[in-house]
C-alpha cells in the first residue's frame, strides 16, 4: 500500500489538465534527466534482437490555429470535406483532434496544408 502521501499526490494529478499533465511530464524530465519512453518487449521470431516497430497510423492534432484564423478555417473545411460552420468550430476548439488513426503519407499531408495556412499541428 502506499503511503498517504503518494496517495494525495496521485489525487492531485487527478484534477489536472491534459495540458498541465504534459507540462508536468516535461517538468519532471527536465528536472530529473529523465525521459518517459517505454521499453518493448521483444516478439517471438526475431531472435532475440529488438527491433522497434515504425508507428503507420498517426492522429492529426491542431494546438493553435495561430495568426491566421480564417485561413485555417478555409484549409480545414478543404481537406476535411467540412462544411463552414463545422469547419470553424473545429478549429476555434484547439488544441483538437482533426483525424485519427490516419495513415502517415495521408496525416502528413494534412499538416503541410493546414500548417501552410498558419495553424500549429502535431501528428500523434
Amino acid at each position: 500500500m502506499a503511503s498517504e502521501k503518494v496517495l494525495k499526490f496521485v489525487e492531485d494529478i487527478k484534477e489536472l489538465s491534459v495540458l498541465e499533465l504534459a507540462e508536468l511530464v516535461d517538468a519532471i524530465q527536465e528536472e530529473f534527466g529523465v525521459t518517459a519512453a517505454v521499453a518493448a518487449a521483444p516478439t517471438g521470431g526475431d531472435n532475440g534482437a529488438n527491433v522497434a516497430a515504425e508507428k503507420t497510423e498517426f492522429d492529426v492534432v491542431m494546438t493553435s490555429f495561430g495568426d491566421a484564423k480564417m485561413a485555417v478555417i478555409k484549409a480545414a473545411k478543404e481537406v476535411l470535406g467540412l462544411g463552414l460552420k463545422e469547419a470553424k468550430t473545429l478549429v476555434e476548439s484547439a488544441p483538437a483532434t482533426l483525424k485519427e488513426a490516419c495513415p502517415k503519407a495521408d496525416a502528413e499531408a494534412l499538416k503541410a496544408k493546414l500548417e501552410e495556412a498558419g495553424a500549429t499541428i502535431e501528428l500523434k
